[in-house]
């Protein structure tokens, strides 16, 4: 036998047990996560402009997630050939940001907090929110990173651009957090893939964040040039935090979100993307938002985001052991 440790312990079935993200250890106490990857939800959707629902999200990913709970050993993938995510990795948990209702500033400053004690503790931060506002508070957390380490470039998955400044006094929507993210100096740029059809961002507002150093990429313009092409579109060498919108996915696959939009990515066209990144870039951190998972009954939307949020982290994880045996 391979040593993988099926044969002993708790069988411990995706149906058993407390729902942390892939079952694995819950940190309560953020002065002491101890980890390569820390996960926090951000269940916060105050910052819609159609149907709420996100704020369920982290939850809904995390008892997804307990489908890939391979826990003893990690992951095998065949086609190539390696084991993600195995026992040298560690992931924890820590639980959720606190959430205070109808208070937007309150509740990023509680998220914030958390993702400054990721990278306190020099976690891989992963936030599952919640709605696209909440990377604001997110790359806020960066600044003192970037002082010391640099820049970091944003990797923008989504349908909409998110690129409005100010609508009627809000400037902490989700539809404000690329804008943010551009006004500050410690992001050097913004590639934006799957943004397509009508968009609550008008031309101007277009026109601003091409001026403003995005780079700009529909669903078929990513088609048309192929992973490398878009790779190629990337700064090489640039630190990337990703920012991954459910609704960047088709909503054939992805229908629990609050604005879907017709004609987006799926599956393989991302995954192969984001393994294209973590071979050729170092990802300092990852969001997830928007999954609101009681538009989809078959929990298929949520599924979706464990899955893609497994593999991108058995991908970062694999290019930082190859490189780092070169």
């Amino acid at each position: 036998m391979s040593g993988h440790g099926y044969e002993t312990g708790r069988l411990n079935l995706p149906f058993v047990g407390i729902s942390t993200f892939g079952k694995r250890p819950y940190v309560e106490d953020w002065s002491k996560i101890a980890a390569d990857v820390a996960v926090m939800g951000a269940p916060f959707d105050f910052g819609t402009q159609f149907r709420a629902g996100a704020r369920f999200g982290p939850r809904a990913v995390r008892e997804a997630s307990t489908l890939f709970s391979f826990g003893h050993a990690g992951a095998y993938d065949h086609e190539d050939d390696c084991i993600y995510l195995g026992g040298d990795v560690r992931i924890v948990d820590i639980g959720d940001a606190d959430i205070v209702h109808t208070d937007t500033e309150k509740s990023h400053a509680n998220i914030e907090a958390g993702v400054r004690a990721m990278l306190a503790a020099g976690a891989l931060p992963v936030v599952i929110g919640g709605d696209h506002s909440v990377n604001i508070p997110c790359i806020r957390a960066f600044d003192q990173v970037c002082a010391k380490d640099g820049p970091i470039h944003i990797l923008q998955i989504d349908a909409h651009l998110d690129f409005v400044d100010v609508r009627h006094g809000v400037v902490h929507g989700h539809g404000n957090p690329m804008r943010r993210a551009a006004e500050r100096d410690y992001v050097s740029g913004i590639t934006a893939l799957g943004i397509r059809n009508v968009s609550s961002t008008a031309k101007d507002g277009y026109e601003a964040a091409r001026a403003m150093g995005d780079d700009i990429l529909s669903v078929r313009q990513v088609r048309k040039l192929g992973v490398e092409g878009v790779l190629a579109r990337i700064p090489k060498g640039a630190r990337l935090y990703v920012t991954i919108d459910i609704d960047g996915f088709c909503p054939s696959i992805a229908p629990g979100t609050g604005t879907p939009s017709h004609g987006g990515f799926l599956y393989y066209e991302v995954l192969e993307i984001l393994q294209g990144v973590a071979r050729a870039h170092e990802v300092v951190g990852i969001d997830l938002v928007e999954v609101a998972p009681d538009y989809d009954p078959t929990q298929s939307t949520a599924i979706l985001a464990a899955q893609v949020l497994l593999n991108f982290l058995g991908f970062i994880f694999h290019a930082r052991s190859q490189r780092q045996h070169k």
